[in-house]
């Protein structure tokens, strides 16, 4: 009898209980299930998206870049501090603003020449005659040249000094070309004239003084920025070219942020190292020129003639130097000097930041950014970018403010200060707030100059980015005509990849160009890049012809880059749809399987390069073809797991940990101990490298060492950072798992 009742009551139990599920799971959403769980399993709305492409509008970012280059900016300028104001009366603004602005402000190492007594290049005879002297000032075609805050070209960081020597010529100042000019000539004394390109700015003095050059100018060349054009008739304002009085200038330093408070971010009372312990600056005088006037030097030198490799746009051939100008010139036996006035001052800059507060994780963040200082007017450079982003942000902002939509995640906006001088806004940001960056941020996402010229769009980042990159550009119509981003952009920039055929080429974020270096490098922050650029078999021009120049202006801009400003318009709509789609799916768009086949890339590359060289050595690289294997299986088993998830109808938690696993990704790449010798770069896989090799760069780096040296320190080295690309492969790879 017990056991009847017994079984009675456990049958009526399990009945009950069914009764429960039953009729918890069998209500519809909407009816009685709490708000917070319909919240939790929302996913990203289309209807929004559409929303925010269609109010896009290329005339506001137009009236934006007008507004945002009226006067030059350069970092802690008056213009600076006007633009700062801008931005965060766009931002407070209570119908189209964020939720909250603010800014921040750092106390920052800068370098300025002197404006009572401006930085000079002249030829002397040994009477201190004065035969030549470089321009000053550039050429003023309209009054934004005359500006009085146009800032004379000069080579930041560079320091104060007098230097007299004979000129040589160095091509673009790279090591190889000072060991090749010192195997002719005794360099000792001298002053070295170079061109742009092929080497960091700050890296063709370091190299220089390595061979006892006592001073450097730099210029750019018109065959490498103009395709070979330097008469006036032919260049600005008749055209896109840079004018022959035009000087790039720039940030003459190799690491990035403050240079005094490395690692910490730069506030009042921080710790500060003595000035004489900053490395990666010029140790000699330097200045830049126009190639106006580096055609009078050049074409003047004595001496054998340089190798076809180092010749240029200049009517003459370019000779080596005697060391000094030929004897029948009329600078014979005359020296160049260098007198440079240049100063340091430590000066407040400001970020400006603005948020708009998720709904669901505002724990998560996705950020935006890009820099709003510039050397001169900057129109292109990185003022395209900020009236993109402002844009972006009137759109967005209008849309919380009317209660159309909050993103799931948070938003941050940041319009980074002094980035000019060595991405120093960006960087103090994430040592300020380290820990709570490298815990909580999904990705970064890039915009400096956002118009390089109006072909096609240009796309770099971390692999996991591709596939969210690539649903974006596929929403958006490219200028011009009737295809999408996507299918414009695949014409221009393509490769063949294993798993999905020929496909736009994702680039890779391997250096530090722009704001994206700290959250990558850094934080290993998965970021991305975005532009429009030029079609690349039309012109050699290795940037923008008038950039960091007196003549990056809004007439330049709106002539002779994007006239109509649709491909403004057309990054804000690509940028601004990965932005909404990070912010908004209950998945992150992150895809682990195709950085597998960006490690298999790399792998594929290493072995055929260096597999050889390090067998014969004994160090064997399958470890590290074991390791890239795992994180291939590792990833697709992830992916299966995604792919079958029904995660809109399982628990709020099971998304939050795929999400942990694929925004903590890129974090498992950081080695802070691998690479010493470079500052704040820690990711394994895309940290510089001077290596032209595209794989792993501290085993590229390690082993070409190795290979040039012979010595046995430097091949345990390469086996060093062989170990370190392994382990960091299959940390990552475990990452990817399950649980444990």
């Amino acid at each position: 009898m017990l056991k009847e009742v017994l079984l009675g009551l456990l049958i009526a139990a399990v009945a009950l209980t069914v009764g429960i599920l039953l009729g918890h799971f069998g209500i519809k959403k909407g009816s009685s299930v709490p708000e917070w769980v319909q919240d939790a399993s929302k996913d990203v709305d289309e209807r929004i998206i559409e929303e925010f492409l269609e109010k896009l509008d290329n005339i506001q970012i137009q009236e934006n870049l007008r507004e945002l280059t009226k006067v030059p900016h350069m970092a802690t300028t008056p213009g600076d501090e006007a633009t700062v104001n801008l931005m965060l009366k766009r931002w407070q603004d209570p119908k189209t603003g964020l939720d909250s602005a603010w800014r921040e402000d750092y106390d920052v190492y800068l370098s300025f020449p002197n404006k009572t007594n401006p930085n000079k290049v002249s030829v002397v005879k040994s009477s201190d005659k004065v035969l030549f002297t470089v321009r000053e000032r550039e050429k003023a075609y309209y009054p934004e040249q005359d500006d009085p805050e146009v800032v004379q070209p000069y080579a930041a960081y560079s320091p104060a000094g007098h230097a007299k020597g004979k000129l040589v010529y160095a091509n673009q100042g790279k090591l190889s070309d000072y060991e090749l000019l010192n195997a002719t000539l005794n360099l000792t004394g001298t002053i070295a004239i170079t061109r742009y390109g092929g080497e960091g700015r700050s890296g063709k003095a370091i190299n220089a003084a390595k061979f006892g050059v006592v001073g450097v100018l730099v210029y750019t060349d018109p065959y490498d920025i103009n395709d070979g054009k330097s008469d006036e008739s032919e260049t600005y304002p008749h055209s896109w070219y840079l004018p022959p009085s035009g000087v790039e200038r720039g940030s003459y330093n190799i690491d990035f942020g403050d240079l005094l408070t490395p690692y910490l971010a730069a506030k009042k009372d921080t710790y500060r190292i003595p000035k004489e312990q900053i490395t990666g600056i010029p140790p000699i005088p330097t200045q830049p020129i126009g190639f106006e006037d580096a055609y009078v030097l050049i074409c003047e030198l004595d001496g054998n003639d340089a190798p076809d490799a180092w010749q240029g746009g200049f009517n003459c051939t370019y000779k080596f130097g005697g060391p000094g100008f030929k004897s029948t010139s009329q600078f014979s036996d005359s020296d160049v000097q260098l007198d440079i006035y240049n100063r340091e001052e430590i000066k407040p800059s400001a970020n400006v930041m603005g948020i708009i507060r998720g709904s669901v994780e505002p724990d998560r963040y996705v950020i935006y950014g890009n820099h709003r200082d510039s050397w001169v007017h900057g129109a292109i450079d990185p003022s395209s970018g900020t009236a993109v982003m402002l844009e972006i942000t009137r759109v967005l902002g209008t849309m919380v403010k009317e209660g159309k939509w909050r993103p799931r995640r948070s938003i941050i906006f940041g319009s980074w200060g002094a980035e000019e001088f060595g991405l120093i806004g960006s960087a103090e940001y994430t040592e300020e707030y380290f820990s709570k960056l490298i815990e909580r941020t999904v990705a970064y996402i890039n915009v400096d100059i956002s118009v390089f010229a109006n072909a096609t769009l240009r796309a770099s980042g971390s692999p996991s980015t591709q596939n969210v990159i690539f649903t974006a550009s596929k929403q958006v119509n490219a200028p011009g005509t009737t295809a999408s981003v996507y299918d414009n952009w695949i014409k221009y920039f393509n490769r063949t990849s294993p798993n999905y055929g020929l496909i736009p080429n994702v680039g890779f974020l391997t250096g530090a160009g722009s704001d994206y270096a700290p959250f990558m490098h850094y934080l290993g922050i998965t970021s991305m890049d975005f532009s429009y650029t030029y079609d690349r078999s039309q012109t050699r021009a290795r940037i923008y012809p008038a950039y960091h120049t007196a003549y990056d202006t809004f007439d330049y801009s709106s002539k002779y880059i994007d006239p109509g400003f649709t491909s403004h318009q057309a990054v804000g709509r690509t940028a601004g749809n990965v932005l909404v789609r990070l912010a908004d799916s209950l998945l992150l768009p992150l895809n682990c399987i195709d950085y597998a086949e960006s490690l298999e890339q790399y792998l594929d590359e290493a072995v055929k390069t260096f597999g050889t060289k390090l067998t014969n050595k004994g160090i064997s690289m399958e470890p590290l073809k074991n390791a890239v294997q795992l994180f291939r299986n590792a990833a697709t088993k992830l992916d299966t797991v995604i792919r079958d998830a029904d995660l809109a109808n399982e628990t709020p938690l099971k998304a939050r940990r795929i999400n942990d696993q694929l925004m903590l990704l890129d974090r498992a790449f950081l080695d802070p101990l691998a690479f010493p010798e470079k500052y704040a770069f820690r990711h394994v896989i895309w940290t510089s490298r001077s290596s032209s090799v595209p794989t792993f760069p501290g085993l590229a780096d390690a082993v070409e060492k190795a290979e040039k040296s012979g010595m046995k320190d430097d091949w345990d080295l390469a086996h060093k950072h062989l170990s370190i690309v392994t382990q960091a492969i299959a940390g990552a790879a475990h990452t990817l798992d399950d649980v444990i």
